[in-house]
């Protein structure tokens, strides 16, 4: 799945929002990282937020002696991004990810810092290596929009937001928007942290394909062109029931069920985040 730049990614990668929260976990987030890799998942996406840069420490040690497999995405907070202040952020999370550069380094989301200075940072980020290229995360239209039109905005590779079967309300407006301009998304949260798993809708589909409900609902994501998706999993064996909703082939009854029990929306709605 290509980013602005033409480069490409894997369109399905790897989330670790909650890992290196528990102990008794860690060897399974590490092996699951590892397995992924193995499989294909190369795109692994953390950020400083996550167990206040632990998640970054646990993906530094899962993926040493493997950098140049894995495309590495990760962000800054809001109230870290000044000019100044997202290049400090950036080089602390270096040093937790003990690496020397970042493939994809995203704005986490908006916050009150003006967005020039944020662009400022990204591009010093760049001059100096530490980046290879940089994005946003939880941007509406609107926001694209002003991004886009500052110096240097057109520099975007990806928007990453919640995108998933129950959160549909990017593709009225959003979505055909980041198309138009060659930006991809990057949905997070494709299974809705779970709450798929159970939903009744999903459970006859899955059964025609032999598969899980989660897998169906990520096959669904991974259908839309120009979209990353980056589930967690915390076990090995939860790797590879992702990595299997590649080879999914969803029907036109599978696409028209899934429409009646999510329907599309037909207004604008406001990008939802968790």
């Amino acid at each position: 799945m290509p980013l602005r730049s033409g480069e490409d990614t894997a369109a399905l990668g790897q989330g670790t929002w909650y890992f290196a929260e528990s102990p008794g976990r860690r060897a399974d987030e590490i092996a699951s990282i590892r397995l992924g890799v193995d499989l294909g998942m190369t795109l692994i996406d953390t950020a400083e937020m996550y167990g206040d840069g632990a998640a970054e420490v646990l993906v530094g040690e899962a993926v040493a002696g493997r950098r140049g497999e894995v495309f590495l995405v990760d962000k800054v907070l809001p109230h870290h991004a000044t000019r100044a202040g997202t290049v400090r952020a950036c080089k602390a999370s270096l040093g937790r990810l003990g690496t020397d550069y970042i493939d994809l380094y995203l704005l986490h989301w908006r916050g009150t810092i003006p967005l020039e200075e944020t662009i400022a940072g990204f591009a010093e980020l760049k001059r100096e290596g530490m980046i290879r290229h940089w994005g946003v995360s939880n941007f509406d239209v609107d926001d694209m929009v002003e991004l886009v039109g500052l110096p240097g905005g057109d520099e975007v590779q990806t928007n990453q937001i919640l995108y998933n079967l129950t959160r549909r309300g990017p593709e009225y407006a959003l979505l055909p928007w980041l198309a138009q301009h060659g930006i991809p998304a990057m949905a997070y949260s494709p299974i809705e942290q779970g709450r798929l798993l159970e939903h009744p809708a999903l459970k006859p589909i899955a059964q025609r394909h032999n598969a899980t409900p989660a897998q169906i609902a990520l096959a669904w994501v991974l259908h839309h062109d120009g979209i990353n998706a980056i589930p967690r999993a915390g076990t090995p064996s939860h790797v590879r029931q992702n990595a299997a909703a590649r080879d999914i082939e969803l029907s036109r009854t599978d696409f028209h069920d899934l429409d009646q029990a999510f329907p599309p929306p037909t207004r604008p709605v406001p990008l939802e985040v968790l």
